[in-house]
């Protein structure tokens, strides 16, 4: 009778008096695998195993033999693969792109040679995205590197009742040969006689579509020479030693590329531009334009464009992208019903969110749930595909995965309940917004302890982060309020943008912003409050558009407006912003000196103690445009020496940033007359109370001129920090242009340095 071979291994090892460490390190073969072969968990090793066994034991050929014809009785009984049984799914000829992640399945399948540890590769991704066709593709060009086959089992992980892991182990045994009555009936036994026929077969096997992680652990062999791919909606992260490889839609040119392949290149050629607008519609979702693709075959007498302005109409676009029994809603719909009644609910509302991307608070204002069960459903979301999440927190539609929410939330909920959720969401965004607004705002600043949100804002910081995260939706926000004549609603948001405006010049939507807010308080009847608006709305037109004319007829409307109620205080400012608006401009400059010296006049005639030193500096600068830089520099010193006095009245922080304005334009003064040292005086003063308020363009700015002072006056290493600190300061404020020529001029500064004669 022959031994087993656990059994008679452990005998020759004990003989030659060594450990399994020791036979371990003779043999090559891992201790684990030894230990496994002498508990009977490994019954048939590799025959290249039993090989370096013997000849670490140095047994004689009795002996050796006696070893291997244990290992082959110790292999269950095999007929040969099973004809038709786990066959692939027929293939597409026309597949393109993910070089990378085949790629990565080729080397997958190198490594898997060795045998040591089982190699699993999992690939998911959204409905369509295209997972079972890589996994195929993968395994028909890879077929010759495992010569004991290539197997297929759909898992039907989308069923209602996914195929059981028993179910499985018996498709594949038969498959791989194993006689059917040697197949355990006991399920746990039929899984070790599973792990021991790949053991030591080099097979790949496709378990496609699986459900989640407690169907596909027990598929997955221990070691062996083979490979098994799996694929998922799901990210099966939660299975041990596996490769993951998620799946995004395809690239633009990779989409044009597939539905040339599908609908022939003449074709193709005759309608570029339409190749290309028809796969944007389909969001480069391979299940998509696989599917516009047929519809074009069937179609012979359209062209590609016909169906793309067919797809344009969003109301239409999902019903046109079916063919045959092929749908892109039906994929969708299959991850949909997976979903708990919370993520279905959170999924249909989200629809409703007009930015591209959102976070978890968003979605317990839409759902009404808290922010626990809020994240547990972007997430139940994220896994089954129907969201991305680029970066920790946030996450995004997919184009057509959007439609079809829409459509969802148009089927399921009355359009009263929409209309509640578009509300609530809308309240809260333009709630918050003016909360996160005020932080920068002297007066305000920090919340009111007793009010409570969604969100952090506890900092300046904070509050920034979340304006520019959720500015496409906040802005969405007023556009309705606007729309729906919420007037008062929409002057307080811009109001509280006023001071915030500064730290993002660079978004791109002020002149919305307060174009909304002076046609608002226009609508309310409130002249005043339509000057103020109109001159936050001229600073936008000049400042963020270089919108000169414009920027300058809405602060002279202002100042028509102000003169109407008589408010001295507003005349003072539409002066100031009509001079900003200006003052580059050629031939202005008597215009910009009339303005300035006014504005400075009126406010100072106002009492606004806060708001003269503003205009003051700008009629100083005005001066020095003019080239009367005596008097000039003799107004900046009495300015400086007027804010420097503790007893100057107004908030103490716009007191502190009047006086590093002043400080810097002094610093300026200096410059021109090119007295450096004074100059550096100046602009070192002026960053501690610049810094108080801080905003970012204002210290790039004082910074970069501190650089070039430091620069003339020979002190080259603090000319180099300063520069540093400018750029730091513009391209942490978006400021490209700015952040461009101060790179520029510290480059020159190195060049200087590393050739003091200039080459």
């Amino acid at each position: 009778m022959v031994s087993s071979f656990g059994p008679l291994l452990r005998r020759l090892r004990q003989e030659s008096g060594l450990t399994i460490e020791e036979l371990s390190h003779a043999s090559g073969v891992s201790v684990r695998a030894i230990g496994d072969m002498e508990r009977g968990v490994s019954r048939s090793p590799q025959r290249r195993t039993v090989q370096a066994l013997a000849e670490a034991l140095r047994v004689d050929e009795e002996q050796r033999a006696e070893l291997a014809e244990a290992a082959r009785v110790g292999r269950p009984r095999l007929s040969g693969p099973v004809t038709g049984a786990g066959q692939l799914p027929r293939g597409t000829g026309d597949f393109v792109g993910r070089l990378r992640e085949f790629d990565l399945l080729r080397d997958l399948a190198e490594q898997a040679e060795t045998g040591e540890s089982a190699v699993v590769a999992t690939i998911s991704g959204p409905a369509g995205i295209g997972k079972t066709a890589l996994a195929v593709h993968a395994t028909r060009h890879l077929g010759e590197a495992f010569p004991d086959g290539c197997f297929y089992v759909d898992l039907r992980g989308m069923d209602s009742v996914p195929l059981a892991p028993g179910a499985v182990h018996s498709r594949l045994l038969k498959a791989l040969g194993v006689v059917e009555r040697e197949i355990p009936s006991d399920e746990d036994e039929r899984a070790g006689l599973y792990r021991a026929v790949l053991g030591h077969r080099r097979c790949l096997i496709v378990l496609d579509n699986a459900a989640d992680e407690a169907q596909v652990r027990p598929l997955l062999p221990a070691r062996g020479p083979g490979m098994t791919i799996v694929t998922s909606r799901r990210s099966l992260a939660g299975l041990e030693g596996v490769r993951q490889i998620p799946l995004d839609q395809l690239s633009s040119e990779e989409a044009g590329r597939l539905l040339r392949a599908i609908v022939g290149e003449e074709r193709a050629a005759a309608d570029s531009s339409g190749v290309a607008e028809l796969a944007r519609l389909c969001g480069n979702l391979p299940l998509a334009v696989r599917i516009a693709g047929n519809r074009l075959q069937s179609r012979p007498g359209w062209t590609i464009s016909q169906l793309a302005d067919r797809l344009g109409d969003e109301e239409r676009r999902l019903a046109a992208l079916a063919v045959g029994d092929l749908a892109v809603a039906a994929a969708f719909t299959l991850s949909y019903q997976q979903l708990s009644g919370t993520a279905r609910c959170a999924f249909r509302r989200l629809a409703l969110a007009a930015a591209p991307d959102f976070g978890v608070a968003m979605v317990a204002v839409l759902a009404q749930v808290d922010l626990i069960e809020a994240e547990d459903a972007l997430e139940e979301l994220a896994e089954l595909g129907l969201l991305s999440s680029p970066y920790a927190g946030r996450y995004v539609f997919h184009d057509l995965v959007r439609l079809y929410a829409r459509a969802r939330l148009s089927e399921e909920e009355p359009i009263e309940a929409q209309e509640r959720a578009r509300r609530r969401m809308e309240s809260w965004l333009l709630e918050v917004a003016v909360v996160a607004g005020r932080w920068f705002e002297p007066e305000y600043g920090a919340p009111p302890p007793d009010w409570r949100s969604l969100v952090p804002l506890g900092s300046q910081e904070e509050a920034s982060d979340w304006l520019q995260a959720e500015g496409t939706a906040w802005l969405e926000a007023l556009r309705s309020a606007a729309q729906r004549g919420e007037h008062a609603t929409v002057v307080e948001v811009a109001e509280s943008m006023h001071w915030f405006s500064d730290q993002w010049i660079r978004w791109g939507y002020w002149r919305e912003v307060f174009e909304l807010s002076s046609s608002a308080a226009r609508a309310m009847g409130d002249r005043l409050l339509e000057a103020v608006h109109l001159n936050y709305l001229s600073w936008a037109l000049v400042t963020c558009e270089g919108r000169v004319e414009e920027a300058e007829a809405a602060a002279l409307r202002a100042l028509e407006l102000a003169r109407d109620v008589g408010d001295i205080r507003q005349q003072g400012w539409a002066l100031v912003y009509a001079a900003w608006a200006i003052w580059r401009t050629p031939g202005s400059l008597e215009r910009h000196l009339d303005y300035t010296r006014r504005g400075a006049e009126l406010l100072l005639e106002a009492g606004d103690l806060e708001s003269y030193p503003q205009a003051a500096t700008s009629y100083i600068t005005a001066l020095r445009r003019a080239g009367q830089i005596s008097e000039s520099l003799d107004r900046n010193l009495a300015l400086v020496k007027m804010l420097s006095d503790p007893s100057y009245g107004g908030s103490p922080a716009i007191t502190s940033f009047s006086l590093g304005t002043a400080l810097d334009h002094l610093g300026a003064a200096y410059a021109e007359l090119e007295r450096w040292e004074e100059a550096i005086e100046a602009y070192q003063q002026a960053m501690p109370a610049l810094r108080a308020h801080p905003i970012g363009l204002a210290l790039g700015r004082t910074q970069a001129r501190l650089g070039f002072v430091l620069w003339r006056a020979g002190r080259v290493e603090e000319a180099r920090e300063a520069y540093a600190e400018a750029l730091r300061q513009f391209e942490r404020s978006g400021d490209v242009e700015r952040a461009a020529e101060v790179r520029a001029e510290f480059e020159k500064l190195v060049a200087t340095v590393s050739d003091p004669l200039g080459g």
